[in-house]
C-alpha cells in the first residue's frame, strides 16, 4: 500500500486538528474528508467514552465499508471494549498516552491488517475467548472456527485425497451424511468447493 488514507472523527475541532496534524506529518498517511469513506483505508475515532452516538458511527462505518478502526479513547469499560471489537475496532490508544508516533503506528498497523491493544485489554480478549470456549463452543462440540469433530474428521480425510465413498467407509457414515457435512462446512464458511475447504482448513491450522 503506497499511501494510507484516513478519516478522522473527533468530538471537537481542536482535537480533530491535533489528530490530523499528527497524522499528516507522516509522508505515507493522507487524511481524507469525513464523506470519503469509499476512498479511505482506516477510520480514526476519538472520544472520551463510547456512547450510543459513537457506537452509531462505528456501526455505520462497518455497514458501509468494513474499514478497520483506530479508537483513541479516555475511558473504556470491558463491555464497551468487547462491543467495539465487533465494530471492527482493531487498535485502541488511551487518550492519556496518545502521542503522534503511537497514533501513526496504530494507523499503519491497522491498514495492513494488524492490531494494537494495551496489555490490559489483551488480557480482556483472552478472558473473553476463554469464556466463549467454555460456555459456547465446548458444550456443542465446536472449536474456535465453529467446526465440530465430525466436520474436522471429514476435512482431514478430504485432505488425504479420499473421495466421498472412501470417507463414508472410513468413518462408518452414509455417503449422504458425508455430502451433508461437506455442504454444511462450505456453506457456513463461504467456501467455494471441497478444494477450497481443504485449503482453508490447512491455512488456518485446523488440520
Amino acid at each position: 500500500m503506497d499511501e494510507v488514507r484516513v478519516i478522522v472523527q473527533a468530538p471537537d475541532p481542536v482535537t480533530h486538528t491535533g489528530l490530523v496534524s499528527s497524522l499528516v506529518s507522516h509522508p505515507g498517511i493522507e487524511v481524507v474528508p469525513a464523506d470519503g469513506l469509499s476512498e479511505a483505508n482506516v477510520v480514526v475515532l476519538c472520544c472520551e467514552e463510547l456512547t450510543q452516538a459513537e457506537f452509531a458511527v462505528l456501526r455505520r462505518s462497518v455497514n458501509s465499508t468494513s474499514l478497520p478502526v483506530v479508537l483513541v479513547v479516555g475511558v473504556l469499560s470491558e463491555a464497551d471494549f468487547l462491543a467495539a471489537l465487533e465494530c471492527r475496532v482493531v487498535a485502541v490508544i488511551p487518550r492519556g498516552v496518545a502521542t503522534a508516533e503511537r497514533l501513526r503506528q496504530a494507523v499503519l498497523t491497522a491498514a495492513t491488517g494488524g492490531g494494537v491493544l494495551p496489555p490490559s485489554l489483551i488480557g480482556e480478549v483472552l478472558k473473553h475467548l476463554d469464556r466463549l470456549q467454555r460456555e459456547v463452543l465446548i458444550p456443542y462440540g465446536l472449536n474456535s472456527a465453529g467446526l465440530n469433530t465430525r466436520e474436522l474428521d471429514v476435512l482431514r480425510l478430504m485432505a488425504d485425497g479420499l473421495d466421498t465413498q472412501e470417507i463414508a467407509e472410513r468413518l462408518s457414515y452414509s455417503e449422504r451424511t458425508v455430502k451433508n457435512v461437506i455442504h454444511g462446512v462450505t456453506g457456513r464458511l463461504n467456501l467455494r468447493n471441497r478444494s477450497h475447504a481443504v485449503a482453508y482448513a490447512v491455512r488456518t491450522g485446523l488440520i
